[in-house]
């Protein structure tokens, strides 16, 4: 299963992290005398799964991508609006793997890992999620938003899979997740009165939540649970590139 894929790049640094790193995007933090994009871009060139690779970002972005193997869009005002212009670049219908800019311990294997277990079940959006026990044991005390679930306490990733066709027929649902990204209760609320009381009792299954999504909102959402915590480890505030520095090699160990 080749696949293309779709960075955003969009995302200023207007949030904590200024107060770490002065780049006026998050793409463009330094880390080790890099860029937090190439090492996003490093992993995907890894992943013998990728086929085509688009990065969709501000015009400062440009120089850093302009090569024989990447493809460069100029980014839009909104997240939608960038995810629309990517996936819109590469006139496609097959399925594209969505990746944040802002996750540089990502890895190929993390990647592949990823859409290997996609292949295996047919859906219109895959989704990582990792358990907080994989987080802990491999990076202990990292700070992420969990929900219980009756499968265990989760983290959602910073990738995804979806078909064009989704993007196409569900632009509404899509930017209300968006907006509620990082507020997991919210996002119950869409499911119905009954999945969100079952989650604030941690009595919500995957199973359930998969079921709600199609039932309620018209299409097919599979959640992956990943072993690799990296999918979920975005960096946007100052803890998060302390972790990125202590764990990512300099060059000079490279």
């Amino acid at each position: 299963m080749r696949i293309d894929a779709v960075v955003l790049a969009g995302a200023k640094n207007d949030g904590k992290l200024q107060q770490a790193d002065p780049a006026e995007y998050e793409a463009l933090i330094d880390i080790h005398g890099r860029v937090m994009l190439d090492y996003v871009l490093a992993a995907l060139r890894g992943c013998e799964e990728i086929d085509r690779i688009v990065v969709v970002g501000p015009d400062c972005l440009a120089a850093h991508v302009r090569t024989p193997d990447i493809e460069y869009v100029r980014c839009g005002e909104t997240m939608f609006d960038n995810l629309r212009l990517g996936i819109d670049s590469l006139q496609s219908d097959a399925k594209v793997l969505i990746v944040t800019s802002d996750i540089p311990l990502i890895a190929p294997e993390a990647i592949q890992d990823f859409i290997r277990r996609c292949d295996a079940v047919e859906a219109d959006v895959y989704y990582p999620i990792t358990t907080k026990e994989v987080n802990e044991r491999k990076y202990p005390g990292v700070h992420r938003t969990y929900v219980t679930l009756q499968e265990g306490i989760f983290t959602g990733g910073n990738l995804v899979l979806l078909s064009p066709e989704f993007v196409e027929h569900k632009q509404h649902l899509i930017i209300k997740a968006i907006m509620m990204r990082k507020k997991p209760w919210q996002l119950a609320r869409l499911l119905g009165f009954k999945s969100f009381v079952h989650m604030m009792t941690n009595k919500l299954s995957i199973k359930e939540i998969e079921a709600r999504v199609e039932r309620n909102m018209g299409f097919k959402g599979v959640g992956i649970v990943s072993p690799y915590p990296e999918v979920g480890i975005d960096v946007d505030k100052p803890s998060d590139l302390e972790l990125a520095l202590a764990v990512l090699p300099r060059k000079s160990d490279a």
